[in-house]
C-alpha cells in the first residue's frame, strides 16, 4: 500500500478485494490531508446522519462547579436543541445503533427543522418525514408519528 487511504480500497482476504465505492467522513479525510481524494459528497437527501451524529458530549461530576463552568463554554443551546429532536425521533420509534434510522436537525429562524426517515434492510422501502416547531420533544414526537403513518412500524418489525 503507497499510504493510509488504500486501506480503505483495498483487504487482504486470500487475495486482494478492491471494493468499488468506499464512504467514509469528509472530517476525517480532511484531517488525515487527504481531501483531494474526496470524489463526492452525500447530500441530506442521500443519506440522512443517525440521530445526534456528529454531535459530542463531554461528562463530568456535578459536584465539580469548577469543571462545570470551564465546559459549558464548549456548549451549543442550537446544537443542543437540534440533538434533542433527533434523539426524540429514535426514542420514540425505539431506535437503536442497529435500526435504519435517520434524523437531522437545523435551526431556522429560530425554530426547529428536522428531516427524518426509516428505512428496510435492503433499501427498498423508505419513509420519510419533516416537521418544524420549536420544542425538540414535541418536533421529534411529531416526525415520528408521521412515520408511522406511513409505516415506519412495520419496516422497523421486519428488520432482524
Amino acid at each position: 500500500m503507497n499510504d493510509f487511504s488504500e486501506l480503505f480500497l483495498a483487504v487482504r482476504l486470500g487475495g486482494w478485494v478492491i471494493y468499488p465505492l468506499t464512504v467514509l467522513a469528509v472530517a476525517g479525510l480532511v484531517r488525515l490531508g487527504l481531501a483531494a481524494r474526496i470524489r463526492s459528497y452525500l447530500s441530506l437527501d442521500e443519506s440522512l446522519p443517525a440521530p445526534g451524529q456528529g454531535a459530542l458530549g463531554v461528562e463530568c461530576l456535578a459536584a465539580r462547579r469548577d469543571l462545570v463552568q470551564m465546559l459549558a463554554a464548549l456548549g451549543d443551546a442550537d446544537t443542543a436543541l437540534c440533538v434533542r429532536a433527533e434523539r426524540a425521533v429514535s426514542r420514540a420509534l425505539g431506535g437503536s445503533c442497529a435500526l435504519p434510522l435517520g434524523a437531522h436537525a437545523v435551526m431556522r429562524d429560530g425554530r426547529l427543522s428536522l428531516s427524518a426517515l426509516v428505512a428496510s434492510a435492503d433499501g427498498r422501502r423508505v419513509v420519510r418525514a419533516h416537521t418544524e416547531g420549536a420544542d425538540p420533544e414535541s418536533v421529534g414526537a411529531a416526525a415520528a408519528q408521521a412515520l408511522r403513518e406511513q409505516g415506519a412500524d412495520a419496516i422497523l418489525q421486519s428488520i432482524p
